[in-house]
């Protein structure tokens, strides 16, 4: 990759391989060139966060299909926690669609908690909306290092 578009293109293939509505191009320039953005990616996999004062929030976390189930995205959240932390971060929040039972399992796995709800926030093209779940993991002054 040799620029922020390129970034933005291989990000936004992966995403479309992770997602039924995956995030375009633009999406990804627009958010990689605003401050507070931090990216953790590997071939695989990447995790978008914001950082805003001493708090986080994962934007969004994809993997592709094939590399699921291996501990990347685990891996993934605890490098992007890592740095937050480092960075001042002591809480890092995220929202995870009800009924996604995989993401869900993972972020209990992780220590994340719930924190609130936002009804009706995901669109289901066959079916109602589901609610979000706001979830929150507290960060500790200095994370161990993997």
């Amino acid at each position: 990759m040799t620029g922020p578009t390129d970034l933005a293109g291989a990000l936004a293939t992966l995403h479309a391989e992770a997602f039924d509505a995956p995030w375009s191009v633009s999406a990804f320039t627009d958010l990689l060139a605003q401050p507070g953005v931090l990216l953790e990616a590997g071939a695989d996999g990447f995790v978008l966060i914001r950082l805003a004062a001493d708090e986080a929030e994962i934007l969004t976390l994809a993997v592709r299909p094939p590399a699921r189930r291996n501990g990347l995205a685990s891996r993934l959240v605890e490098a992007v926690s890592r740095r937050a932390a480092g960075m001042g971060a002591t809480r890092l929040f995220l929202e995870v669609a009800e009924d996604n039972a995989a993401a869900r399992a993972l972020y209990d796995r992780l220590g994340f908690e719930p924190a609130g709800r936002r009804p009706r926030y995901y669109a289901r093209p066959d079916g109602p909306a589901v609610d979000a779940l706001l979830l929150v993991l507290n960060l500790p002054a200095s994370l161990p290092t993997a």
